[in-house]
């Protein structure tokens, strides 16, 4: 056979090219949860100051948490909790929030993934 007309992947690049992509799966579906994780508090932070047209008013800091704490066990998101990940102060008729935390995903042995946030905000206070 002439080697110039060969073409295509060899049964070992196609092993590394399913090494590879299986890498990067195992590794989107590790941090993928905990993305979401992350955009469900963004919501639940923000949606403070709206709840409040539905009844649902908070008046200080720890009343701040405990609705923090409740929309957390709705959303199914156990493994934080709200007093460990923020920051929550009172002032001028708003809450400064700052959400700020890292989670640590096992891939390997000794190897770790880690993803953290960080991000604040200005809720007003009803």
């Amino acid at each position: 056979m002439n080697s110039a007309k060969q073409r295509g992947v060899s049964l070992t690049g196609w092993l590394v090219i399913l090494i590879l992509a299986g890498f990067f799966a195992s590794v989107g579906f590790k941090l993928f949860p905990h993305y979401m994780d992350n955009r469900a508090l963004d919501k639940m932070i923000t949606a403070v100051d709206r709840d409040a047209a539905s009844g649902v008013r908070v008046h200080n800091v720890g009343e701040f948490y405990s609705h923090i704490n409740k929309n957390m066990q709705v959303n199914n998101i156990r493994d934080l909790n709200a007093a460990d990940i923020m920051d929550v102060r009172a002032e001028a008729g708003e809450f400064h929030v700052r959400l700020k935390y890292e989670v640590r995903e096992k891939i390997l042995k000794n190897i770790d993934l880690v993803v953290s946030f960080d991000k604040e905000y200005r809720v007003r206070n009803q």
